[in-house]
């Protein structure tokens, strides 16, 4: 009987982590949005850390560095000026 009821204690804390690994991030709001989380996630653990700021808070940042990226839209042609003969 002990047995069961530690089963049934392990199987509700999994699913409690389950639950709240969902809820920790917003649902995705666009494709730039979704690239830039699965960039965040491929280089928050290779990313330096000199000021201590934890894996969120590198994650969040790299996040919005693409978001900021991706707004900015296809970078522009500089102008060439055309001489005239």
């Amino acid at each position: 009987m002990p047995a069961r009821k530690l089963a049934l204690l392990a199987a509700a804390a999994g699913l409690s982590l389950i639950a709240t690994g969902a809820q920790a991030e917003p649902p995705i709001r666009s494709a730039e949005d979704a690239f830039c989380r699965s960039e965040a996630r491929a280089q928050v653990f290779s990313a330096p850390d000199p000021l201590n700021l934890g894996l969120h808070e590198i994650g969040r940042r790299i996040w919005a560095s693409c978001m900021q990226r991706k707004a900015g839209g296809p970078a522009k042609k500089s102008q060439r000026r055309r001489r005239h003969r």
